[in-house]
């Protein structure tokens, strides 16, 4: 692949590739991604230094240092589409050469880890208690824009999964890195994590329109397939482990559950949850990553 145009990669004035508006300097190696611009702060205040801190639209980034490592932290918003963004803009910042417009001979990958907010789909996670996606299950369709294969295990799961649930469309899976999942077990449930285009719909919830899947937290609940199960859902773990994958990147995603879709319970304070979320890797990172 030759020199990639000026529609294709946008850079700003600054250099800066456009969306998040970051320079390859300006970013560290392991990427904290959250969708709220404000949880960005939570994070950094815990930072020793901070050395970067750059916002352009609903894209929040701080880059600092804690515990002698380097860390950024940034802002995705909400949902699939602009994790589509994130995760090609994080990767041209390491792999493609700004000035001349090239991808790199040689690769790099970034640790990318959501720390985030979810909904259980199973009893026992409850309020408060904490997720790690052993795999994204996408119903968004992003990674359908891209070329990707799947092995026998995903087909197998897709396909009873698509049995099961009544999916219209063509969900994908992918796994996390387990490099950095194996970081996780104590004090986190693990298991699937599906990945939903809307927050409403898409995600069975009803207020003045009739959805056409009215089943679908309870199929989502009862999914097994061998030892896997599906324990909560949102908006951008699929997407993330997805992109991630195809670019050579190492992702993960942990997140504290505010609602229990089963049981129909909402968290008392998320944002208490949030914060234990929030030192609880900061802690992992500092000691094991």
């Amino acid at each position: 692949m030759g020199r990639i145009a000026e529609s294709e990669l946008i850079l700003n004035n600054r250099g800066a590739v456009y969306h998040l508006d970051l320079r390859p300097e300006e970013m560290a190696g392991t990427v904290i991604t959250v969708g709220d611009p404000d949880r960005v702060k939570e994070f950094s205040k815990y930072f020793d230094t901070i050395e970067v801190q750059r916002q352009h639209r609903e894209f929040v980034t701080h880059t600092g240092t804690i515990g002698g490592k380097r860390l950024s932290v940034l802002s995705s918003g909400i949902g699939p589409d602009n994790i589509d963004i994130v995760m090609n803009e994080l990767d041209a910042l390491v792999n493609i050469d700004f000035e001349t417009r090239s991808i790199k001979s040689k690769l790099h990958s970034l640790n990318i880890i959501r720390v985030g907010t979810s909904g259980s789909l199973q009893a026992d996670i409850g309020v408060d208690e904490f997720v790690a996606s052993t795999h994204g299950l996408g119903i968004d369709n992003l990674l359908n824009f891209y070329l990707h294969e799947k092995n026998d295990e995903e087909a197998q799961l897709l396909q009873s999964f698509i049995t099961h649930a009544q999916i219209k469309g063509e969900p994908y899976i992918t796994g996390a890195a387990s490099s950095l999942l194996k970081h996780f077990a104590q004090g986190f449930h693990q298991g699937i994590t599906v990945t939903c285009p809307g927050f409403y719909g898409p995600q069975g919830r009803v207020l003045r329109l009739g959805i056409s899947n009215p089943n679908l937290i309870n199929r989502l609940t009862d999914f097994s397939f061998g030892h896997y199960r599906i324990t909560n859902f949102e908006m951008e773990t699929s997407a993330i482990y997805g992109l991630g994958k195809l670019l050579g990147h190492h992702c993960l995603a942990l997140n504290a559950i505010v609602a229990n879709r089963v049981k129909k319970e909402f968290s008392k304070d998320g944002k208490a949850a949030v914060e234990k979320l929030i030192q609880k890797f900061l802690a992992i990172f500092v000691a094991e990553i």
